[in-house]
C-alpha cells in the first residue's frame, strides 16, 4: 500500500510540475540525501556555496557594456569607472562568502507539538570573531516569505527561530534548513544546506471542543490507597457532573483547570477512592482512528489539568493510572506513536 501511495504521489508530482521543476526537485533531494545529519555544523570553505544574484548578473552585464564603450571610444575615465566597479564587485563577493564562513549553527532540543500546530526550531548562531550581518534562515525549499533575517555580534551568539507545520502525528525528522546572506551589496548569494539530526515528536491533533471525560471505573482489586481530606474524610477527585452540589467542587483545582481551559472538578466520597479513571479506546464509540486519538489526547490533557490519576488503554498498549508530568508525557507519546 505504501509503495502504491508513493507511486501515486510521484505521478501526481510529475503532472503538476513542469519537467524542469521536477528535475530540480529530484536533484535537490538526491543532493540533500548525501549530506550528513548533525545538530551542530561549522560552516567552512567546503559547505558554503556562492552564485551571483539577478542584480549581480545585471551588474556584470553593465560592466561589460561600460568596458566595450570605453574601448570603442577610448575613454580613459570609462576604464577607471569600469575597473573601479569591477573591484567593488570582487570585494563584495569575498565579503559575502566570508559572512557565512566560520559561523557555527547549533539546533536546540525540539519541543513536541500537536498536529496542525506550528513547530518552532531554535537555532543558535555563533560568530567566533567578527560580526555577521544580514543572515537569513529558513526551511530549505520553502518560499522566501518564510525567510527571517538576523545579525550575529562579534564573539557572540544570536538565536533564530524557524517555524513549520509538521505533516501528521508521529516521529519526524527535522526538515533540512538553509542559511544564506546577500550582504553587503546584494550582488552575490551565499548559502549553505544543513540537515539536523534531531527528531520531532508530533502528538495527535486536539479535539475541539473536547468531549466530557468518561466515568471512572471501580477498582477490580477492591479499595485502593485512600486519601484523606483536612477533615479526615476519605475523598478523591473526579470530573464535575451536572447537579453536583457547590460544596463538592474542588475550587483550588477548578481554578487551575479553568485558567488552562479545562473543566470543573468535584470531590467524591469514599467511593472515589475505589475508582480509577481510564481513557479507553473503546469509550470513543465509532469514531475513525485519528478522531479517536484526538479525543484521547484532549482527555489526557483535561485529566492532567484536573490533577487526577488516569490511565490509557489502546489496542496493544496499556499505561497504568498515575498523575503528573511524566504520566502526561507517557500517554501523549503513546498516542503519537500508536500504529
Amino acid at each position: 500500500m505504501s509503495t502504491a501511495k508513493a507511486q501515486a504521489t510521484a505521478a501526481g508530482e510529475a503532472i503538476t510540475l513542469n519537467p524542469a521543476e521536477a528535475v530540480r526537485r529530484r536533484f535537490r533531494r538526491w543532493w540533500q540525501s548525501r549530506l550528513p545529519r548533525t545538530d551542530t555544523m561549522l560552516l567552512t570553505q567546503g559547505n558554503v556555496y556562492i552564485l551571483p544574484t539577478r542584480a549581480g548578473f545585471m551588474f556584470g552585464l553593465t560592466l561589460l557594456v561600460l568596458l566595450l564603450a570605453s574601448i570603442n571610444y577610448q575613454l580613459n575615465l570609462g576604464y577607471v569607472l569600469t575597473f573601479l566597479l569591477a573591484g567593488s564587485g570582487v570585494m563584495s563577493m569575498h565579503l559575502t562568502h566570508a559572512t557565512l564562513r566560520g559561523l557555527t549553527l547549533h539546533l536546540k532540543p525540539v519541543t513536541p507539538v500537536f498536529a496542525g500546530d506550528a513547530a518552532v526550531l531554535e537555532v543558535v548562531l555563533t560568530s567566533p570573531a567578527k560580526p555577521r550581518f544580514g543572515i537569513g534562515l529558513k526551511v530549505a525549499g520553502a518560499g522566501d516569505d518564510t525567510l527571517g533575517w538576523i545579525n550575529v555580534p562579534a564573539g557572540g551568539q544570536t538565536t533564530a527561530h524557524v517555524s513549520f507545520v509538521p505533516p501528521a502525528r508521529g516521529q519526524h525528522e527535522v526538515p533540512t534548513l538553509s542559511a544564506e546572506t546577500r550582504f553587503p551589496l546584494g550582488l552575490f548569494r551565499t548559502w549553505t544546506i544543513w540537515r539536523p539530526a534531531a527528531q520531532l515528536l508530533v502528538y495527535p491533533r486536539l479535539e475541539r471542543p473536547a468531549a466530557p471525560l468518561p466515568m471512572a471505573r471501580p477498582l477490580s482489586g477492591g479499595p485502593g490507597p485512600s486519601r484523606r481530606s483536612d477533615g479526615g474524610e476519605v475523598e478523591g477527585v473526579r470530573a464535575y457532573r451536572r447537579g453536583d452540589p457547590l460544596k463538592l467542587v474542588a475550587w483550588k483545582k477548578a481554578a487551575k483547570a479553568l485558567e488552562a481551559g479545562g473543566d470543573l472538578v468535584s470531590r467524591d466520597t469514599s467511593t472515589s477512592a475505589q475508582q480509577e479513571l481510564w481513557l479507553d479506546w473503546q469509550n470513543c464509540g465509532a469514531l475513525p482512528t485519528e478522531a479517536r486519538l484526538s479525543r484521547l489526547t484532549a482527555w489526557a490533557l483535561a485529566a492532567d489539568r484536573a490533577g487526577v490519576d488516569f490511565g490509557l488503554a489502546l489496542p496493544g498498549v496499556s499505561i497504568a493510572p498515575a498523575a503528573g508530568d511524566v504520566q502526561r508525557r507517557r500517554c501523549l507519546e503513546a498516542l503519537a506513536l500508536w500504529r
